[in-house]
């Protein structure tokens, strides 16, 4: 599918109804058309200086295939694959996070590097860390952002210094469709939100309050996540604003596992089946979760136990200023 293609499925009149009688396998099919159409339309959108679209077309077409994937149901897509999960940052976020956390510039980590992605190693260590992050965490009914709805997010600050502690923490819940009442939350065997937990809470796209919140936040200091990938394919394709704040570099990303990968030793010598950079595992190496404790799957839960192993990581590093 190209753009032109992709712009006139986006804009096509919709005719949910028709759709939903026409059974599954037209249901599966307009689902696939609409994923293909929000990859092409968020590729070029992101490529291109004058993509000319708005990037809400995408949000747009995001929300009808959500509604559609209701209908589909989630436990039939839980094992399907979708595209619009990144995997991880590029390169170039990953020194623009780097920068950010020394005071210089990014073009001046990436000529340090000089395109060696084994580098970046070097690069976090070569300088003293200063300034502050933002760290966040979010749960959610999908792994694919253009099938589910952000349930829960939890955010705090930390300051990048010797004897720091988060602070400011604030944690939101976010509603889902009265479908969802009867049907259970979905995922809730991973993140235990229960519908109690978010009954009567206003879903995230439509908390206009919140993401002018988030967006703000964002736009004034860089944000860590563990797997920060996830967060950013996530605010990609719910957050208004963030598409367009992140093209023109007005958001920095940092990802704590990419931190956790290049600076524990240990990592590369453990089993990659035992998942040595997942935070619950970093953090009980770390000292910041104990040995019979396990990672709570709420956003400010983890966004705290992330801020602070990555804290003594730093601290073990000896990267602060003195």
């Amino acid at each position: 599918m190209n753009v032109a293609q992709a712009l006139e499925h986006a804009n096509a009149f919709s005719f949910p109804e028709l759709l939903y009688a026409s059974g599954p396998q037209a249901m599966d099919a307009e689902r696939h058309a609409n994923e293909e159409a929000i990859g092409t339309l968020k590729d070029a959108f992101f490529a291109e200086k004058n993509p000319g679209f708005s990037f809400s077309t995408v949000l747009e077409l995001a929300d009808r295939n959500r509604q559609l994937c209701d209908q589909i149901g989630w436990q039939r897509l839980r094992n399907v694959n979708g595209t619009s999960l990144a995997r991880s940052l590029s390169d170039d976020d990953i020194a623009r996070g780097i920068a950010v956390m020394q005071g210089r510039k990014p073009r001046d980590v990436m000529r340090e590097t000089r395109g060696d992605r084994d580098a970046f190693g070097v690069a976090y260590v070569s300088q003293k860390l200063r300034g502050l992050v933002m760290g966040i965490d979010i749960e959610t009914t999908d792994r694919y952002p253009d099938r589910g709805y952000i349930l829960n997010v939890g955010w705090e600050f930390m300051r990048l210094e010797e004897g720091a502690e988060p602070f400011e923490p604030l944690v939101e819940f976010c509603g889902l469709p009265e479908r969802y009442r009867a049907e259970g939350v979905p995922l809730a065997d991973i993140h235990h939100i229960t519908w109690d937990m978010i009954d009567g809470e206003e879903p995230f796209r439509e908390n206009k309050g919140l993401q002018k919140l988030l967006l703000k936040l964002m736009t004034t200091y860089p944000y860590m996540a563990h797997n920060a990938a996830f967060e950013d394919s996530w605010f990609t394709l719910h957050l208004d604003g963030y598409a367009e704040a992140r093209k023109a570099g007005k958001i920095t990303v940092i990802d704590s596992r990419d931190i956790c990968r290049r600076l524990d030793s240990e990592v590369a010598t453990l089993p990659r089946e035992s998942s040595p950079a997942a935070l619950e595992n970093w953090a009980r190496r770390r000292g910041t979760l104990k040995a019979d404790e396990k990672e709570r799957h709420l956003g400010l839960d983890d966004t705290d136990l992330m801020l602070r192993t990555v804290h003594a990581e730093f601290g073990l590093k000896n990267m602060f200023l003195q």
